[in-house]
């Protein structure tokens, strides 16, 4: 077997304190997390880090960037799952995403979305890119409900766009609140009322 070269380590490390900042940053934020606590946990000796990333913060953008490659992923394995409808797509992304709420104990959001609540207002650099990932999601999910609407399955008379941005907002507020609640409650309500009232043609 051939061995790795440094540069492959190298990407290897970073890639390990990629995903182990994107764990803890989803668990408990930015500014509660030392880098102590992240060179521990990937076996890095703190000086090396400065060696994969230049800052704290250079590292917070990995990290959204890793996070978002990752859910961006997800998202078209389901949305774009041609065994399934367009609506039931979206369902079976809604109930995923809630089950992965419940596998985490309550104790992980969204990491865009605590990353939105507590960075956007302390850096506008890091709200254009949270907001980047946001528009992103909402793009893939519009496109979904674009195919809804012209399978017949959902109402037309609401732009694709506008049922994109209501359901982002409502979920990333739903998760929040199931982790206050420890109850998947607060996501079932969203499901409820969008799938069945919102996306419902008027009689």
């Amino acid at each position: 077997m051939a061995k790795m070269t440094s540069s492959q380590k190298g990407a290897d490390k970073r890639k390990k304190l990629t995903d182990i900042g994107t764990e803890i940053f989803t668990k408990q934020g930015f500014n509660t997390t030392g880098l102590d606590e992240v060179v521990r946990l990937a076996a890095v000796p703190k000086g090396s880090f400065y060696y994969y990333f230049h800052s704290k913060d250079d590292f917070a953008r990995a990290v959204i960037e890793n996070y978002a490659n990752y859910f961006a992923r997800k998202l078209d394995r389901i949305l774009l799952d041609q065994s399934m409808t367009p609506l039931q797509r979206l369902r079976a992304f809604a109930v995923d995403a809630s089950e992965g709420v419940r596998r985490y104990e309550f104790k992980r959001g969204c990491l865009i979305g605590n990353l939105g609540q507590e960075m956007a207002t302390i850096e506008d650099a890091f709200r254009l890119i949270l907001l980047k990932v946001v528009e992103d999601w909402r793009e893939r999910v519009k496109r979904c409900i674009t195919e809804a609407m012209d399978a017949g399955e959902i109402r037309r008379d609401i732009e694709p766009a506008s049922l994109a941005k209501f359901f982002w907002s409502a979920w990333e507020g739903a998760v929040l609140c199931a982790k206050l609640e420890q109850s998947t409650a607060p996501l079932d309500n969203i499901n409820t009322l969008f799938f069945d009232f919102f996306l419902t043609p008027p009689n």
